[in-house]
């Protein structure tokens, strides 16, 4: 009999070892899922910056805490929520700036403190032209001559009319939030990741487990 009772402590010792191959291959499953998500964020949003993938991370599982998530990290859930569920574009103050007339960084965003530079500048204003409201950059006129700041008269003695200041340039317009339809994802791809790879990633947990015991 002495066979059965060494198949029982075996037995008994793997049945310890199944939280822990549970919580290896819970933890195996959202590192994965972690990684999908960052790759489709690349695809599904318009040149993402670095910040915004990189806010995808994951937590492992432990044996005595059988939870793992994959989960993205609060400011860039903030601004990535409507692109998942709907609803409006997140905005960072008052209103949607609108860049226009502005060089913009290689994501194609306004950098961090572009607005209170311009902010800084003698010749931009924050106001409303013609019914826009945004910031506005005065131009000033083409010079003529070293000196020359007045047109001169005419043959009959009258001041030809003055020169015209070049139109204000819009550099960023100021918009209302926009809808935004959903077309991230996240949930859907994560839930339906997590399906198909437990299964695996539990027998594969098990196996090394029976293993390790022998």
């Amino acid at each position: 009999m002495a066979g059965i009772k060494e198949l029982s402590s075996q037995l008994q010792s793997l049945k310890k070892q199944i939280p822990f191959a549970t919580a290896q291959a819970m933890t195996s499953v959202v590192k994965q899922i972690a990684v999908a998500e960052k790759t489709a964020f690349t695809r599904k949003l318009e040149n993402p910056t670095p910040f915004t993938v990189n806010a995808v991370g994951s937590l492992g599982a432990r044996r005595d805490n059988l939870t793992a998530k994959v989960f993205v990290r609060d400011i860039a859930a903030s601004y990535l929520e409507p692109l998942e569920f709907g609803g409006v574009h997140k905005l960072n103050g008052n209103a949607l700036l609108n860049p226009k007339d502005i060089k913009l960084n290689k994501y194609g965003n306004l950098s961090r403190n572009k607005l209170s530079q311009l902010k800084a500048k003698s010749n931009v204003f924050i106001g409303k032209v013609d019914g826009v409201n945004g910031v506005w950059q005065r131009v000033k006129p083409k010079k003529g001559r070293k000196g020359k700041k007045r047109q001169k008269r005419s043959a009959n003695g009258t001041r030809r009319e003055r020169q015209k200041s070049p139109p204000l340039k819009l550099l960023i317009r100021f918009g209302d939030a926009l809808p935004v339809k959903p077309t991230l994802g996240y949930m859907d791809r994560a839930e339906k990741m997590a399906i198909a790879l437990m299964p695996g990633a539990l027998s594969n947990a098990i196996n090394e487990t029976f293993k390790t015991a022998k």
